[in-house]
């Protein structure tokens, strides 16, 4: 299934995508794709009503209508840094041994169209490209990377936002410089795992004002999707809900020479294979 929400910042409802341009409404059946919904088995449990509207026809045009991000506001939003061999070796830097792990404001998540704001003093605002996960039970201490499958409630595009001078040159935490609001566009939908082929092999990009900057494939991830999760249990505990953003692969605007970074005006369009794509415009800060 594709999950995803409709409707204006803060009344969003709950809806599953019935191909282009269509959805199934599921706001009856629960009230939000939220920590409950994922921790109650609410993707199973919906299954059986939704596939009977689609049987019998019961769908909706989406139109104009906004998307949201897929799930609600998360528990945590938790970041691998460094996590694409060729992204690390644009920044100079060598390739981590253990995923290095940062936290991102959980307020910064924000709809898959919605406008980004550049943050009061940023002369350094980048557009990061990644493959989201979206745990699916309370998880900790996993036995082994295999567990970390069948903790997933399935899998998004994101874009990780960041400001570097924040990041980087403001005392050396990474989460100043990820935490701005609207610093982290999902969506357009979550993707449960059944429908992805093969998680480490999708294509990724991203575009600036429709140039490409950004090129990937979440293959040449360092660590893989199911690793970051097994290796998250052992040190804190995944609740149903939260979401990770794995990494970026080159060509962002550090890396560019010389370094290129987000002005308003600007228009970031991203896409991962069987995730969908989004689009977002740069606005200047308030």
């Amino acid at each position: 299934m594709q999950l995803l929400r409709i409707g204006a910042v803060g009344a969003e409802k709950p809806a599953v995508r019935a191909g282009d341009g269509a959805y199934v409404d599921v706001s009856d059946l629960v009230p939000d794709f939220d920590e409950a919904f994922f921790g109650s088995g609410g993707v199973e449990r919906i299954a059986g009503p939704v596939a009977e509207r689609l049987a019998a026809g019961q769908t909706q045009p989406l139109g104009d209508q906004r998307i949201g991000a897929p799930i609600a506001r998360p528990h945590q939003i938790l970041c691998i840094g460094l996590n694409y061999s060729d992204h690390a070796a644009e920044t100079g830097q060598k390739p981590p041994a253990e995923p290095i792990l940062f936290t991102k404001s959980p307020n910064t998540l924000i709809g898959p169209n919605d406008d980004v704001r550049i943050p009061r003093g940023s002369t350094k605002t980048d557009w990061e490209v990644e493959l989201g996960i979206v745990i699916g039970r309370r998880t900790s201490y996993l036995d082994n990377v295999e567990q970390a499958r069948d903790a997933i409630a399935g899998y998004v595009l994101v874009n990780d936002v960041s400001e570097r001078a924040f990041q980087s040159e403001r005392g050396g935490q990474w989460t100043k410089g990820k935490s701005a609001e609207t610093f982290n566009p999902a969506g357009p939908w979550l993707v449960t795992p059944d429908e992805i082929p093969n998680v480490n092999n999708l294509d990724m990009w991203l575009d600036i004002n429709g140039e490409r900057r950004q090129t990937g494939n979440t293959r040449t991830m360092i660590f893989d999707a199911y690793f970051i999760v097994h290796y998250l249990s052992q040190f804190l505990v995944l609740e149903p809900g939260d979401l990770i953003n794995t990494g970026t692969p080159p060509g962002v605007g550090l890396g560019m020479k010389p370094p290129t970074y987000l002005k308003p005006g600007d228009v970031m369009t991203l896409g991962i294979e069987h995730l969908g794509s989004a689009r977002q415009q740069v606005v200047a800060p308030r």
